[in-house]
């Protein structure tokens, strides 16, 4: 049996339809070579379904079956039958053994967002990416947060601060709609925004009010009191603060904004996500109000810290309950005290509540378009529960928005989640970010550790993929984020340069000291052309370097960009966007090796093939295009190609011999080659092919 001719995958061409519905009929294929013969059957749990011949085309045979699905989880693989030997296809490939664990599986009436699948996202720090209102910056002793006063960076282009999470550099929404028309030009077509809602550090993962945008981040309309004095930590004195983040002027204010800036973005077809952190809350919080910001104000209960007889109480969990008044005994996240964990068992009203804030956000007049969920898989006290709350949560956000996106930061195993019933997809860490990074550079995500035998491991690199790749369902994996790097991590630019540490130990400047600009291409490169939703963290494209959190927060650097590498950008992104292929086509490992990778991705219009040579010298590479369904012998079009000295997206005619290309690649070289079917192909094949059937 011709081993490597053997395919199948869930996407449009080899399920149909590839998102079906309750009791739909779905019609699934197989390809194998050309003449095989074979006996073909799709196995589901005990059932034996044989396959048919459906039609030929090039050096294909495509078998085909339809499967009645009712309304539970349907799981299925292949079994091949020859000269007495029996081998299976599944989600990672051909075996000899049955492999249940990599089973394709869908279920019926799920499906993600058609403008999600392979959309370009941007995820925008809103302090470090643009000031466009200096009147909302947050000032000088303006209040305190974790016993620092707070502080206005005055320079623009200043490293963070290794204890940086009091210091603002100004950054807006305003900011942000003064550059839709940058992202436009960019090719965004999705802002990721990390947290907006009232907070007071410069990340906003610890929310005080989930009904109001950050006045620092909105429009400040009603200002006055003091700021606090020299040495005066009680912000309680921090009048200045208080009337910013609870006038309800100022906070109506900064929500007009937001809704200004959403529907400024959509008519340029940007889509906005929002960040929900519902673990935990912050310490500033009303509910909590450990810093008595809202003590006393108008139209404010008191805060679960400072009364038993608080209406939020419920809201937490107190260890003691004999130290009201200021009592501290909640429990938090990660022992991190100013991030009280929310106790969503204790109370149906918050439970409720953070419901209603889904919905809420997604529906008209905000109209955001989906929801990135902070660490989705900690919230609650027991899996049982977390699974229950994101059902509610899918259940309230889809019935306002169908069309809204619910994605989860999640670190592994996230099948669970990803059952049909839950969350949309991921963050996607397993099946992108890490193996990208250890084969490109070798490093891990945070810059804590090299690995040298991962390093150009274009065979680990290809297991991985096909491992982690399996745990999501077709429509979860073509809209997963896949970043190079993000808040949380460091830049990829930066481990381009192999330095292990972070910033406390090395210092800034080592950050963007023998970076390889090449490298970074390659990974662009492979973003663009991988099955998901390629997401740029602002100024990567710049060529913006850091080691991980804080120092990943710096600025983005207008008018000292990297122009060639932003003109890279741009160019990858327009190939991206032009092509069905890559936004929701198949996938298909080709040749990997040492310091190689190539795959291929596919639709009825057009073939395209990408490479990667992510080594220090010059090698020949032999690329079995066939098997990404390339005719045996025609002619490709290279549209894209970067090296050391640049890149160029002039055309040049490649031609592929007996199914093979035969490339000569330079040091770090990465190559994109494009097949299209000539006009009316399809058209007149499937007529002929009818004809011959009649």
């Amino acid at each position: 049996m011709k081993e490597e001719a053997v395919f199948s995958d869930g996407t449009r061409e080899y399920r149909i339809p590839w998102e079906p519905k309750v009791n739909d009929q779905m019609k699934v294929r197989l390809r194998v070579a050309r003449g095989e013969q074979a006996q073909i059957s799709l196995i589901h749990e005990e059932e034996r379904l044989p396959m048919t011949l459906e039609f030929s085309r090039e050096e294909f045979d495509y078998y085909a079956v339809t499967v009645q699905l009712k309304d539970e989880w349907y799981s299925y693989y292949f079994e091949l039958c020859q000269d007495g030997k029996i081998y299976f296809y599944d989600r990672v490939g051909m075996t000899t053994q049955m492999r249940q664990e990599y089973a394709f599986f869908v279920v019926p009436g799920f499906s993600t967002p058609d403008w999600a699948k392979g959309a370009v996202m941007y995820q925008i720090l809103v302090d470090r990416f643009c000031n466009g209102d200096s009147a909302n910056d947050v000032e000088d002793r303006e209040y305190c947060y974790i016993q620092t006063m707070t502080s206005r960076v005055e320079n623009w282009n200043q490293y963070p601060a290794n204890f940086d999470v009091a210091k603002f550099y100004g950054g807006d929404l305003e900011g942000v709609r003064q550059k839709l028309d940058y992202l436009k030009s960019l090719g965004v077509e999705v802002i990721y925004f990390n947290p907006l809602f009232v907070s007071p550090s410069n990340h906003k993962y610890d929310t005080s009010d989930y009904d109001a945008i950050d006045p620092h981040y909105g429009k400040i309309v009603a200002d006055g009191g003091e700021c606090l004095r020299e040495g005066d930590c009680d912000n309680r004195h921090a009048t200045k603060y208080r009337q910013r983040v609870t006038d309800q002027r100022n906070l109506e204010a900064s929500n007009r904004l937001f809704i200004r800036l959403v529907r400024e973005a959509h008519a340029r077809g940007i889509r906005v996500i929002l960040d929900g952190v519902f673990n935990h809350c912050g310490s500033f919080n009303k509910w909590m109000d450990r810093e008595k910001i809202y003590e006393n104000q108008e139209g404010y209960a008191p805060g679960a810290y400072l009364t038993k007889d608080s209406p939020y109480t419920h809201y937490f969990r107190f260890q003691d309950e004999n130290q009201w008044p200021d009592n501290g005994s909640y429990e938090s996240w990660w022992n991190n005290d100013t991030l009280p964990k929310l106790n969503y068992e204790g109370s149906a009203e918050l439970y409720r509540y953070i419901l209603e804030v889904g919905r809420k956000w997604v529906s008209p007049p905000y109209n955001a378009d989906g929801w990135r969920l902070d660490v989705a898989a900690d919230l609650g006290h027991s899996a049982e529960f977390n699974h229950q709350f994101w059902r509610d949560f899918r259940n309230v956000v889809k019935t306002a928005n169908p069309d809204a996106l619910i994605l989860a930061e999640h670190y592994g195993d996230a099948s669970s989640w990803l059952s049909g019933d839950q969350w949309d997809t991921v963050m996607n860490y397993d099946a992108f970010m890490e193996p990208v990074s250890f084969f490109l550079t070798g490093m891990e995500k945070h810059s804590d550790s090299f690995d040298g035998g991962a390093l150009g491991n274009g065979a680990f690199f290809e297991s991985s993929m096909k491992h982690f790749m399996s745990g999501m369902m077709t429509p979860s994996l073509y809209c997963a984020m896949n970043q190079l790097s993000n808040h949380d991590h460091s830049r990829f630019l930066t481990r381009t340069n192999h330095k292990v540490g972070r910033v406390s130990a090395l210092g800034s400047a080592a950050a963007s000291e023998g970076v390889s600009v090449p490298i970074m291409k390659e990974a662009v490169m492979i973003q663009m052309t991988w099955p998901g939703a390629p997401t740029l963290y602002y100024g990567d494209e710049a060529g913006v370097c850091g080691f991980t959190d804080p120092d990943n927060r710096r600025t983005y650097p207008w008018g000292e960009e990297n122009l060639p590498l932003l003109d890279f950008h741009r160019d990858m992104i327009f190939l991206h966007k032009d092509s069905t292929a890559l936004r929701t086509g198949a996938f298909i490992f080709l040749n990997c090796g040492t310091n190689l990778i190539s795959y291929g991705r596919f639709d009825e219009k057009e073939q395209l093939v990408v490479v990667i040579n992510s080594g220090d010298e010059e090698m020949d590479a032999d690329i079995a295009a066939w098997r990404a369904e390339v005719p045996m012998d025609c002619t490709m079009q290279q549209i894209m190609v970067t090296n050391e000295l640049g890149y160029s997206i002039l055309p040049v005619e490649r031609r592929v011999e007996d199914g093979m290309l035969h490339l000569h690649l330079k040091p770090y070289t990465g190559v994109v080659l494009r097949h299209q079917q000539k006009a009316g192909f399809l058209e007149s094949f499937f007529h002929v092919h009818r004809e011959k059937r009649d």
